[in-house]
């Protein structure tokens, strides 16, 4: 059983849908023993990583989410998702985050071209790192994916997985042990995007 955190941010319902169209049986959940015994988490998350942190926070859904990382339980974080994973966020202030993976979050308009629109909406290819994820086992370099950020993860090589292009190359998602994310809306992303979450819920082989 997949189970998708729900602590007030995220596109919920879309995501276990996308889910149920790959056969996964997912649940949407506050309840910490149905997150213990899940068989992996799903984090969503949309809008500012501070007030997203504090919902989470505020639920005590945190501490859940990085002692079942901890144990070694499969963690997506998707989106916002994606950036709680990190140490912290520099969105409007500095915020921190779950620390399960090194990083930090910061806006795309330090890196990319004058000129270019900000939020970074739309699709663009993957391209992959030499670290190899079983993350992308269903689907191929350069296959397209859908992202609406401003922000990106940074100082962060070494869990790199994936980058995309916009100007410049950014964070597209990450892996450390059992702990993932994409900074791309899988749920959104069409017949890629459904096998990338089929890949993170089914056993590898």
């Amino acid at each position: 059983m997949i189970a998708i955190v729900d602590y007030g941010v995220g596109n919920l319902f879309s995501l276990k849908s996308s889910l149920a169209a790959v056969g996964a049986e997912a649940v949407v959940t506050g309840d910490a023993e149905t997150l213990r015994k899940a068989d992996r988490i799903l984090l969503p998350g949309v809008g500012a990583f501070g007030d997203a942190a504090e919902k989470l926070r505020a639920t005590g859904l945190d501490a859940v989410v990085i002692e079942q990382a901890r144990r070694g339980k499969p963690l997506m974080g998707i989106c916002l998702g994606m950036q709680l994973l990190f140490d912290k966020s520099l969105e409007y202030g500095e915020h921190a985050g779950l620390g399960l993976i090194p990083g930090e979050v910061r806006p795309i308009a330090e890196l990319i071209p004058a000129g270019l629109k900000i939020p970074h909406i739309g699709w663009n290819a993957l391209r992959f790192t030499e670290k190899k994820s079983p993350l992308f086992r269903l689907i191929r370099e350069g296959d397209c994916v859908y992202f609406v950020h401003s922000f990106y993860a940074a100082r962060c090589e070494a869990d790199v997985i994936a980058n995309a292009e916009y100007g410049a190359l950014l964070t597209a998602a990450v892996q450390r042990d059992n702990v993932c994310g994409c900074q791309f809306h899988p749920e959104k992303s069409g017949r890629v995007g459904l096998d990338i979450l089929k890949a993170f819920c089914e056993p590898v082989p």
